[in-house]
């Protein structure tokens, strides 16, 4: 008895000028916060050992995910950007300068990711129902 072969997969459309446009701003952004969070914890006013600098590594991982057009990581990293702004408000109304300006620059940079991570999500989901409105008509 032959096994079941799966269908093969669709080949993968090139994303729209749009959608690269909005995966080079969530990937430039998610480094610009990387390289925030490293260097805040490290050097610039570091607390403790700077063993918080790992804070980091979650958008580290998610890096690939971004360069490769991952849905479920652009999903993911639009909730867990959430931390950041938290941590942000927090050590920004709590800190005095210079952590305080780098808490307001976390704020800034996790609010921009988000919205570079959403705009991605719709334009991605708004293209691909239109490609599938095109297939079927």
């Amino acid at each position: 008895m032959p096994a079941r072969m799966a269908p093969p997969a669709p080949a993968a459309a090139t994303p729209s000028p749009r959608v690269a446009v909005l995966r080079w701003l969530a990937l430039g952004t998610a480094l610009a916060l990387v390289a925030l969070g490293v260097a805040w914890e490290s050097w610039l006013a570091p607390t403790g050992r700077g063993s918080l600098a790992l804070k980091v590594l979650p958008l580290v991982l998610a890096l690939p995910g971004l360069w490769r057009h991952r849905m479920l990581t652009y999903r993911r990293l639009s909730l867990l950007v959430w931390l950041y702004v938290l941590e942000g408000l927090v050590r920004g109304t709590s800190e005095r300068a210079p952590a305080a300006g780098l808490a307001w620059a976390e704020v800034a940079l996790a609010l921009a990711l988000f919205g570079a991570v959403t705009f991605y999500i719709r334009r991605r989901l708004a293209d691909g129902a239109a490609a599938t409105r095109a297939d079927t008509a």
